[in-house]
């Protein structure tokens, strides 16, 4: 089934086009063309003024369109987190909750758990990915084979070293892309360099190992850093630490730009040492994202939303951060709005850079011929006015 969709104007390879025809076959992009060649007049051209009326297509979209964003951190939404409920039903609540905010891909994350609860995730990815889910390409294993001394909020008695029966389920094939986020302290580089063999993605994080030890894994295979700068090692004079070896490589590192993580101009830092292709936006979404709940239970404690100065924040009764009730069309607002990016880097970042961190940049995160047909529009003032996967309009706010 084709689809012809107009855009006034449109994200494609990073570049921005006006007046464009969207050729959409089966949910997937076949084509983006000059409007002018669906006009119904010879006499009209690219640059009239009357193009946009003139041209015959199934559905006219006005405002601006870039590629929906990827979040390979996901920790639950709508109410639900993952390690409570690993089940498709809360799956399918997570990925519903996270598309409102246009995140159209996403890789559900296992907070650090115990071997059942791993097993138990992992089965409920198999069946979305045998179903073809239109939102979930994989999973995140964020621990446990991560540091005590980093541990946040994750429980320092499931905190483990990496066992047989554990490498057999991050390289199940049946599971779409994995990310697995380890600290090299934990996890020696032969352990690495196995599961990248095996095609999983690794990830560096809640670590305080110093900068050699970093780099030795990074030269065993890892290729990304989770949540850059929390959790993790800091850079200083005389150590570089995980900070440091992650701005010094060519490793993605995954940033909450939530105003609560990060400082601004940390944040503002990171991104121009690294660049748009090297800096994914990640969301660390706990179950208030979509959610109605100010209090969520969390093994066993809870964690609360607050406001602060600087937005809403998610705590522990100790007040430890605990991940965040970030969206990720707010980190987009966030970084045109206040790190002075540009609306075209904060896309790539939103979206582009987590495809290709994942490697799936061929069928999502970009808006080319070949991939899924899943974007957001925007007005002038970056509100999210709709979410398209797959060639549907999902979610409306007009």
């Amino acid at each position: 089934m084709q689809k012809t969709i107009y855009v006034d104007s449109i994200l494609v390879n990073a570049e921005w086009k006006a007046q464009q025809v969207m050729i959409v076959e089966n949910g997937t992009i076949s084509d983006i063309v000059d409007a002018a060649k669906f006009a119904t007049g010879n006499e009209m051209t690219a640059n009239s003024k009357d193009l946009a009326s003139m041209v015959n297509v199934d559905e006219r979209i006005e405002g601006t369109v870039i590629p929906g964003y990827v979040d390979t951190q996901v920790n639950g939404g709508g109410g639900v987190m993952f390690n409570h409920a690993p089940t498709l039903e809360s799956l399918n609540i997570i990925a519903d909750a996270h598309a409102q905010f246009g995140t159209t891909s996403l890789f559900p994350t296992l907070i650090t758990d115990d071997f059942a609860t791993i097993c138990s995730a992992a089965d409920a990815i198999s069946q979305a990915i045998r179903l073809n889910h239109p939102s979930i390409l994989g999973v995140h294993f964020e621990g446990p084979h991560l540091s005590v001394a980093k541990k946040g909020v994750h429980k320092a008695a499931h905190i483990r070293s990496m066992s047989d029966e554990e490498l057999a389920v991050y390289t199940r094939k049946d599971i779409g892309q994995v990310i697995v986020t380890v600290a090299p302290e934990n996890v020696s580089p032969e352990v690495i360099q196995a599961l990248v063999k095996e095609n999983v993605i690794i990830a560096l994080g809640h670590s305080n190992a110093p900068y050699e030890v970093v780099q030795q894994a990074l030269d065993a295979g890892a290729t990304g850093f989770t949540h850059l700068f929390n959790a993790m090692s800091p850079l200083t004079s005389r150590e570089p630490g995980m900070v440091g070896a992650a701005l010094l490589s060519d490793a993605i590192c995954g940033l909450i730009v939530d105003h609560q993580h990060l400082h601004k101009k940390s944040a503002e830092l990171a991104c121009k040492v690294k660049s748009e292709k090297g800096i994914m936006l990640v969301t660390d979404a706990m179950a208030h994202v979509g959610g109605t709940q100010d209090t969520v239970a969390f093994f066993d404690t809870k964690i609360t939303r607050t406001s602060t100065r600087t937005g809403e924040k998610l705590t522990t009764p100790d007040g430890t951060l605990a991940g965040s009730c970030l969206d990720m069309h707010s980190a987009l607002r966030h970084c045109v709005n206040d790190l002075g990016i540009t609306l075209k880097s904060a896309s790539v970042m939103a979206s582009t850079t987590a495809s290709c961190f994942t490697c799936t940049q061929r069928t999502i995160g970009q808006l080319v011929p070949g991939a899924a047909a899943n974007f957001v529009v925007l007005d002038d003032k970056l509100n999210l006015k709709a979410v398209w996967q797959r060639g549907l309009n999902i979610h409306n706010n007009d």
